[in-house]
């Protein structure tokens, strides 16, 4: 586990590093949504269709948001009819209220990704409802998602910070994982909404968090905005964690927080697990075909 007497020096080399790890692709959400050129759907749909033959097992594919707010998830209702099954890939949504929750069990999404933020300041401007309101929303709503069967990740946004609200109390952010958990969700996620985590507070978060989070794995949503994002996947294997979400090009971040893009480059944390000797099961060069496709529809060469 990660404490400071696993601290990596020349005589204690740190903890055995795992044989695998888990990424999943969050680009045709994370990132398409902050693109100006409206991606189509058609478009998506090769994309995703491509990201599936690279190898991912779970790709987060749209948000059932406000058009309005959000133009490129305007097609989302209609992505769970049109992307063709693939056994053993799982196609995931993001959900952030009781409407979006009610759009996407009506369109046919089997995974959802039921998101709350731990910032006040930031739930306000990014769902426009208090942080407490969408806690006790979001608990009840992952509880009606798994009686409906559906499969889901419970995720926490600005877990380790907030441009508005500076520190998050980790006590607060374990409090709500604690009550997700005891919806027995598939997945927890604590996502760094503002791109502000450390491997420090990475590493001092998964201490107090893992020992609570039982046989539910833990998943990271680290953003590069710093250029910590890869040091920050680094400290968090070494504490334990095994899935990570990334984004093809490194696109994305949250559209509603200034300065907060993108999330980390699945293209660069592949090739550093590499370097690690760390399998995924992913086609780094399959990946990198996806991104120039979309790279030559965004420019236009």
């Amino acid at each position: 586990m990660c404490t400071e007497k696993n601290k990596i020096t020349a005589e204690n080399p740190g903890p055995p590093l795992p044989e695998t790890v888990t990424l999943i692709e969050v680009g045709p959400r994370d990132g398409f949504q902050s693109e100006k050129k409206i991606i189509p759907t058609p478009l998506k749909i090769d994309i995703i269709s491509g990201l599936s033959a690279a190898g991912f097992k779970m790709i987060q594919v749209g948000s059932f948001v406000s058009p309005r707010r959000v133009p490129q998830m305007a097609d989302t209702d209609r992505l769970p009819g049109l992307l063709e099954p693939i056994p053993g890939v799982t196609y995931n949504y993001l959900v952030l209220n009781r409407a979006g929750f009610d759009r996407a069990v009506g369109s046919g999404a089997a995974s959802l990704e039921i998101s709350v933020s731990a910032s006040n300041t930031h739930s306000r401007k990014n769902t426009g409802i208090s942080r407490d309101n969408a806690i006790a929303e979001a608990i009840r709503m992952a509880g009606d998602a798994v009686k409906h069967g559906l499969h889901v990740r419970a995720s926490i946004q600005c877990a380790f910070g907030c441009v508005y609200e500076g520190r998050i109390d980790p006590a607060f952010v374990v409090a709500t994982s604690r009550k997700f958990l005891s919806m027995k969700p598939n997945m927890l996620v604590l996502a760094d909404t503002t791109g502000m985590a450390t491997p420090a507070s990475v590493t001092s978060l998964l201490k107090d968090l893992l020992p609570i989070s039982g046989d539910t794995p833990v998943a990271l949503h680290l953003h590069d905005t710093r250029g910590l994002g890869l040091s920050n996947v680094r400290a968090a294997i070494e504490c334990g964690v095994l899935h990570f979400d990334t984004a093809l090009s490194g696109m994305g971040g949250c559209p509603f927080i200034p300065g907060a893009p993108g999330n980390i480059s699945t293209e660069k944390t592949l090739s550093m697990l590499a370097q690690m000797n760390i399998n995924t099961g992913i086609d780094l060069e399959a990946v990198v075909r996806c991104s120039e496709r979309l790279k030559s529809h965004l420019t236009g060469h």
